[in-house]
């Protein structure tokens, strides 16, 4: 475990020896101190001159001064070596994580590798910066204060011989008892961080539903199951301080007792030793005070190391073919043979079960199915994004296995059932598919995914900002702007999970026209659950409990399978149903218009009727005959027109 760790040291080496080198030589300043403190004592007794005094407070000042640049110089040597260890220490897990495979992932939640790169990685760094400076500093101090009040009073610091065991053997049952309550603490961290990050993430469904008080609890509680753990740790921890104090007093009493008791005994004065070996006891006690504090860092960062090198340890089970892999995927070819797929090996039942395809390459393959038929679980073996459990994946008449998963990857494009945008602008995003992507390349496949047109809506056009998640586009225009990320790659395969779910109809049938007339040679796996999204695939596949059920074109399909009839035929019935209610409305609105025609025609006629001479007044039956006639059609139309309206309602 340490020795993994300490590959991440790597530059910071001198740094890491330096820290000791002069933390060694600021304790030997602070042991010299009171030593010559006693012997300036004992010269002047005798010798009280100002000469003596002068060259001895001399000699102390020096050592204090020395002392202190040592100290600085320790500090900086320290601090500088672990801040880069830490930097390197998550250099090395964020790239340990990118070589992960998606099974790898799934083995540890998001959550908890974001807390082993922050948490953690603190802990450990706050931890390695102790040990290079206060763990050295402890054992040297303890050891040459030691020495130092045994060459003073052998006698009197026996004392010390005899606390130092009741001490260190309390501080060891302290943190035995503290040990398993932090490697409990850190797990319910990486709940307390899921769930603000699942929060976040959903935090627009949380402010639809009114739930912010449900997840105020559920955090709360969360945090409250952390800081119960801690100051349960906490308080036992806290049991070294006074029994430090109660070692560091006993130890000065004694040394009081005892010293004056020699002096008296002798006939001697030792005051001056006295004071040296209580500046020594405190100089001991100290160490042992640091030392405690080391072993509360130590005790924390030992489960934040296990942690972190569960990470470092593992490894991808996705690893390119030893010996020379292959680097180009010659055309869009997919074959499967008896594939059969596990998300965990130990599980009984196969995701995928006893596959076998064909596609040759420039076909468009639509795979139907209901949710949880595996449609994703299929297409995900093509890049490889994970392996078959049985039988075998070919792109190009090669074994996935034999690829270089870069090369692969890079022929393979794939838009996945969630949609990520990074934050940056359109073309930072866009440009994920081709770093080398000109402008043009950026609009030519803007045009294919039908998305150019809304972004020469927005003021800054290609360059307008997208944030984090892309939540400031709508769900339609996210797509688009992945499916032009992934066209952007030339792929000799293109695979569509699902991701014109949020785009209408007459835009997901520009998209597929220009797939057909732009990429004809690339072979083109969609997965939907329109049936207007696939119908004019080559190939589509019907799924169902992790089986192909059934495989062929469009009439071959509607003729035979009654799964897909089912489908078929209750989304072309909604859609008839949106026709005809808007035929409805149409004639709703025709009648109103008639009824409106035929009272304005009625009332000219009467008008024309009143000024009409004696003459004509014998054709006055005939008007009112044709006058009864226009009510009758009126008065017929509105029945109808009522008709309409309720047909129209119902349909709707």
């Amino acid at each position: 475990m340490i020795k993994m760790l300490s590959k991440s040291i790597r530059e910071y080496k001198k740094e890491s020896i330096l820290s000791p080198i002069f933390v060694t030589l600021e304790v030997l300043m602070e042991c010299l101190i009171p030593y010559y403190m006693v012997k300036m004592i004992d010269v002047i007794k005798v010798d009280n001159t100002l000469s003596n005094i002068l060259i001895y407070s001399a000699i102390l000042v020096v050592m204090a001064a020395f002392g202190l640049l040592f100290g600085m110089l320790a500090g900086k040597y320290a601090a500088t070596a672990s801040a880069g260890f830490a930097k390197n220490l998550r250099k090395d897990m964020y790239y340990k994580i990118q070589d992960f495979s998606f099974s790898n992932i799934d083995k540890f939640s998001a959550p908890s590798l974001v807390t082993r790169m922050t948490t953690d990685v603190t802990n450990v760094q706050n931890a390695y910066m102790m040990i290079v400076r206060v763990a050295v500093r402890c054992p040297i101090m303890l050891v040459f204060s030691l020495i130092m009040a045994f060459v003073i009073n052998p006698k009197v610091s026996l004392i010390f011989l005899a606390l130092i065991p009741i001490l260190g053997i309390s501080l060891i049952v302290i943190f035995k008892c503290v040990d398993p309550i932090f490697n409990r603490v850190f797990k319910k961290y990486d709940a307390m961080n899921e769930s603000v990050q699942e929060n976040i993430k959903g935090i627009r469904v949380v402010k639809s539903y009114v739930r912010d008080t449900y997840e105020k609890e559920k955090f709360s509680n969360a945090a409250e199951d952390v800081r119960a753990d801690f100051l349960k740790g906490e308080k036992i921890i806290a049991l070294s301080q006074p029994i430090m104090q109660f070692c560091m007093w006993a130890a000065i009493t004694l040394i009081c007792f005892l010293g004056t008791l020699f002096a008296i005994k002798n006939g001697q004065d030792n005051s001056s030793e006295i004071s040296s070996l209580i500046v020594y006891a405190a100089q001991i006690l100290s160490s042992l005070t640091m030392f405690s504090m080391v072993l509360v860092m130590i005790s924390i960062s030992k489960t934040s190391t296990k942690r972190i090198v569960e990470v470092m340890l593992e490894e991808s089970d996705l690893r390119n073919p030893e010996g020379e892999a292959v680097t180009e995927v010659k055309n869009g070819d997919v074959r499967f043979e008896n594939v059969s797929f596990k998300y965990d090996p130990s599980a009984e039942r196969c995701a995928l079960k006893n596959v076998n395809l064909d596609i040759k390459s420039g076909m468009t393959v639509g795979i139907l199915g209901g949710t949880g038929s595996s449609k994703t679980s299929l297409v995900n073996l093509i890049p490889r994004l994970y392996d078959a459990t049985e039988g075998a994946v070919y792109v190009g008449d090669v074994n996935v296995k034999d690829y270089d998963i870069e090369s692969l990857r890079n022929q393979v494009a794939v838009v996945l059932q969630k949609n990520v945008l990074f934050s940056g602008t359109i073309k930072e995003n866009l440009r994920w598919g081709n770093p080398d992507a000109t402008d043009e390349d950026l609009i030519r496949v803007c045009k294919q995914a039908q998305a150019h047109d809304f972004i020469m809506t927005f003021p800054n056009k290609y360059d307008t900002y997208i944030e984090q998640g892309g939540t400031n586009v709508s769900g339609g225009q996210k797509q688009r702007l992945c499916i032009a990320r992934a066209l952007l790659k030339k792929p000799k395969v293109l695979i569509l999970d699902d991701s014109t779910s949020a785009v209408d109809t007459k835009t997901d049938a520009l998209i597929r026209k220009a797939f057909r007339e732009e990429i004809p040679d690339t072979t083109k796996f969609i997965i939907a659950q329109r049936v207007a999204s696939v119908q004019d695939a080559d190939l589509i596949i019907t799924m169902n409990n992790g089986e192909i059920s059934d495989m062929g074109t469009h009439d071959e399909l509607l003729a035979r399978n009654p799964i897909y009839q089912e489908v078929y035929y209750a989304q072309n019935k909604q859609s008839a149903q949106a026709e005809e209610s808007t035929e409805n409305v149409k004639n709703v609105e025709s009648a109103d218009k008639t009824v409106e025609n035929s009272k304005d025609s009625a009332s000219v006629k009467t008008a024309k009727t009143k000024k009409s001479t004696k003459a004509e007044s014998s054709k006055k039956p005939a008007v009112k005959k044709a006058s009864a006639s226009s009510s009758k059609k009126t008065a017929s139309k509105k029945p109808a027109a009522k008709k309409a309206v309720k047909e129209g309602k119902e349909n709707e």
